[in-house]
């Protein structure tokens, strides 16, 4: 089933999550670990992120240095086939313009579509490790709104080779990304908000937000969406603070703000399991108040690691 469907179908307060894939030569035994205790609280959905090709040196045994391509976590497509077959669950993998050509997106999104999956999330992806902004391949997506395009145009049975008849329409719904606290790279919110509008006119049917900590930058961040013709469900997306290196590098790496009230919870703390379960109450907290002013759904970002995920749904859902 469709993720809109799902939303408009709900008679009850629904939740998601994400996961990652293994690094390679790991064991996807170790993702259904992760599973197992949240599935019993009924997702109705699960994203499955991506990760694109990087570039390294690495030293050989005689002393040279050569340039390789490495990929830390593949399998994602294969991964979410594994988890739709095992569990009552539907798939959104991620697909990403970063490392990719119109053509090579193209060939994922007919594996997919081969495979029954019909939910997507379409992103642009960050810059690769040594760049300061994002570069795309040659004939590939430089926007995210140039994805969710192409996808839309497969929808429609329209394919990048122009010559081809009776070509089978595809059945994507289409996630993107949304920021209450901007993008890193807009100028100013209300140019970040014209982009995802962008996004949304070009086919996406639904958003999930960047975590974020404050739900008041969730609530104004819907209704400057609503003022500007955005219609489609947003998804407030969460992630619980478990250690003390969060404070530092959450907001770096994601451009948000951590609040006055939640920094001082977490400095009291004497040790990162005491930070863990601020991170939970405080998590916990959010999700009732975001399900009391009517969010469609809440998203959890789980960065591999299920237990704290695991104590809130139960005491949420």
């Amino acid at each position: 089933m469709k993720v809109i469907d799902i939303l408009r179908k709900s008679d009850r307060p629904i939740f998601s999550f994400e996961l990652v894939p293994p690094l390679r030569g790991g064991d996807i035994h170790r993702i259904y670990e992760a599973i197992e205790p949240l599935i019993k609280f009924a997702p109705p959905f699960i994203n499955i992120t991506f990760h694109r090709d990087e570039q390294e040196y690495r030293e050989r045994a005689d002393g040279s240095i050569v340039k390789v391509t490495v990929t830390k976590r593949p399998g994602s497509v294969a991964l979410s086939a594994a988890i739709m077959k095992r569990y009552p669950v539907e798939v959104v993998p991620h697909i990403v313009c970063g490392g990719a050509t119109r053509h090579s997106i193209e060939n994922d999104l007919i594996d997919l579509n081969f495979l029954d999956i019909e939910n997507v999330m379409a992103l642009r992806g960050d810059p690769v490790s040594g760049q300061r902004y994002f570069t795309p391949e040659e004939d590939g997506h430089k926007y995210s709104c140039e994805l969710v395009e192409q996808i839309a145009r497969m929808n429609q049975g329209k394919y990048l080779d122009d010559t081809l008849t009776d070509a089978v329409p595809t059945n994507f719904c289409i996630g993107v990304a949304g920021y209450p606290e901007k993008h890193y790279e807009a100028p100013n919110p209300v140019s970040d908000i014209e982009n995802l509008k962008r996004k949304v006119d070009a086919g996406a049917d639904y958003i999930v937000t960047q975590m974020f900590f404050d739900n008041d930058n969730y609530f104004s961040f819907v209704e400057k969406c609503r003022a500007i013709g955005i219609s489609v469900p947003i998804i407030p997306g969460l992630k619980p603070i478990s250690s003390f290196k969060h404070l530092e590098n959450l907001p770096r790496s994601f451009n948000l703000d951590i609040p006055e009230e939640l920094e001082r919870a977490i400095r009291r703390c004497r040790s990162n399991k005491e930070v863990y379960r601020v991170g939970i109450e405080w998590c916990i907290a959010q999700s009732q108040e975001l399900i009391r002013q009517g969010a469609p759904a809440v998203h959890y970002y789980t960065m591999g690691k299920s237990d704290n995920i695991q104590e809130i749904v139960k005491r949420v859902f």
